[in-house]
């Protein structure tokens, strides 16, 4: 029987805490009696530090601090930590063998923001190497399989965090987004998870400091709770250049108060890629119940040409910043999807780059001036369903082949080239019974639009209470 605790959302966890009605030690004890029921099943959180968890847990109950001025407080909830991210005494692999045995002395400064303001850390999330792939294996750990169907992939490369809050070992955990990264898993697992504005939520250990394409993002069973780690993981940071103060008004303040939008376009390709029916159908369905509070819902795109061109090159020199010193020393370790991508930011030509930067620039003014006329942007998260664990990635739709290992996720990361918030929030499922998402995206720093749309939107699909989900265990051979 899943505890009773596991079906309450992070937010009324967070009232029973501040109201003393239960512990976080008794949380982190639920926490890992349930991932030792569900982990064997889907291998979301390979690495674990329950022992960690328990010291920290006895420290906020045994010398509470002063919360009556810290936003976002979370008081004793136990998240999970994408193993990207450096947390302190604990192995953090980044998904790569180079760094099997790696313990940070030190965590991010995300990590650090975290843990003061009230969050435990149960364990990593599993990712692919270094993030790079729309679909979570990697030769530290393997698979991370869905809890929906553990046949299939639960996506990338934030899959291991999404399956994690799925199937309720944690009620919330970090993500990070480059070219979808924790959109694409957020549909693959119906779970709600959102790509901020860049600067939202501060980041360090980075080549590029000054970078907007990737970002750290919440991820959460319900866009309720989405407020509440937005508000535990944004403000200014002096170790990260373009972060800056969280808004007056708390995050949360959006779902009290929610707002509803007044005239939204739905495009179901973004002109630039081809999406499934299936998909398409229950997508333009989930766009339309806006109509039930007041919107305007029409079919209509900003100009996203160019986009993947743009982000191919943008991305390949990303990896080559932040890969070639990895690339040159061993090179004999790296998968070769990382290999490739870094080899081809090695090769382009100044010419290459600006003509890139050019094309996300007009990209970015089409939407700017789209959003003149339209509050939200509305576009599925995803051209198919969740596909089979052991394919690395798509590879084609229909007749047309993809020329790369993330092509297939165009639809998500043409909009990470405007750095303009989006929200990836469950829409539906296939006649498959498998998860299908949309984004909502806003004008810049327009989370506390996305997150009145969100909450709006969950009354009609009453989605988050499936959630969590005891893994749908279906025969495979592979590993």
């Amino acid at each position: 029987m899943m505890n009773d605790l596991l079906a309450k959302t992070a937010c009324e966890i967070s009232q029973l805490l501040a109201a003393k009605e239960i512990k976080p030690t008794e949380l982190v004890e639920t926490c890992a009696e349930r991932i030792s029921e569900v982990e064997p099943h889907i291998n979301a959180m390979p690495t674990l530090c329950v022992e960690k968890a328990l010291d920290r847990a006895k420290e906020i109950e045994n010398n509470p601090p002063d919360t009556d001025h810290v936003r976002g407080w979370l008081g004793g909830i136990p998240i999970s930590i994408k193993d990207l991210m450096e947390t302190a005494g604990v192995r953090t692999t980044f998904g790569s063998p180079i760094y099997a045995n790696y313990i940070p002395a030190v965590s991010d400064i995300l990590v650090q923001m975290l843990e003061k303001r009230g969050a435990i850390v149960m364990g990593k999330s599993n990712t692919p190497e270094f993030g790079a792939g729309a679909s979570t294996f990697n030769e530290v750990f393997g698979k991370t399989r869905n809890p929906w169907d553990t046949t299939k992939s639960v996506a990338g490369s934030s899959g291991g965090a999404c399956a994690s809050v799925a199937a309720g070992e944690v009620w919330l955990a970090t993500g990070s987004d480059l070219g979808g990264s924790l959109r694409t898993p957020a549909s693959f697992n119906s779970v709600v998870g959102l790509r901020p504005s860049p600067g939202c939520i501060p980041r360090n250990r980075t080549f590029e400091p000054f970078g907007t394409m990737h970002v750290q993002g919440p991820i959460a069973r319900s866009t309720q709770d989405i407020a509440l780690f937005l508000d535990t993981m944004s403000g200014y940071h002096p170790h990260d250049p373009l972060s800056y103060p969280a808004p007056a008004n708390p995050y949360m303040h959006s779902i009290r108060n929610p707002i509803a939008p007044k005239k939204i376009a739905y495009s179901s390709d973004l002109g630039i890629t081809h999406v499934d029916p299936k998909i398409d159908s229950v997508c333009r369905e989930a766009a339309g119940y806006f109509q039930h509070f007041g919107a305007t819902v029409e079919e209509n795109c900003s100009n996203f040409a160019g986009a993947i061109e743009s982000f191919g090159v943008l991305r390949a020199a990303s990896f080559a910043t932040n890969f070639a010193q990895e690339y040159s020393k061993n090179k004999a370790l790296l998968k070769p999807e990382v290999i490739w991508n870094i080899e081809q930011g090695m090769k382009l030509t100044a010419d290459e780059i600006g003509q890139a930067q050019r094309t996300q620039a007009k990209i970015f003014s089409s939407l700017a001036k789209f959003f003149d006329e339209y509050d939200l942007l509305i576009c599925p998260c995803a051209i198919v369903e969740p596909f089979d664990v052991d394919q690395r990635y798509v590879e084609s739709f229909g007749e047309y082949v993809f020329s790369n290992y993330f092509e297939w996720i165009a639809i998500t990361f043409a909009l990470t080239l405007t750095g303009c918030p989006t929200l990836a929030i469950p829409a539906g499922f296939t006649d498959n019974g498998l998860p299908v998402g949309i984004q909502i995206t806003a004008p810049p720093r327009g989370e506390p639009s996305l997150l009145s749309a969100g909450y709006l939107l969950e009354q009609e699909t009453t989605i988050p209470q499936f959630l969590p989900i005891d893994p749908i265990v279906r025969h495979t051979t592979s590993p």
